[in-house]
């Protein structure tokens, strides 16, 4: 199925949580944020989200520096 991933269309398997998808993608899950198809999801509906064919996900990153 294909869903949008940071503005670039995606195949990605069918039934795929949203914390499968982005450990599969090694994301550190602690320094991450997710946007699904507009909302903010929370890190706690993560495992629970399963993606479908059309979602948009943005992914944002956290990075240190100084």
């Amino acid at each position: 199925m294909t869903i949008t991933i940071n503005g670039s269309n995606r195949e990605v398997p069918s039934n795929i949580t949203v914390k499968n998808y982005l450990i599969g993608q090694n994301y550190q899950l602690n320094r991450i944020a997710i946007e699904l198809n507009h909302s903010i999801l929370p890190k706690s509906k993560y495992d629970s989200t399963v993606l479908v064919d059309g979602d948009q996900m943005e992914i944002v990153t956290f990075m240190g520096g100084g």
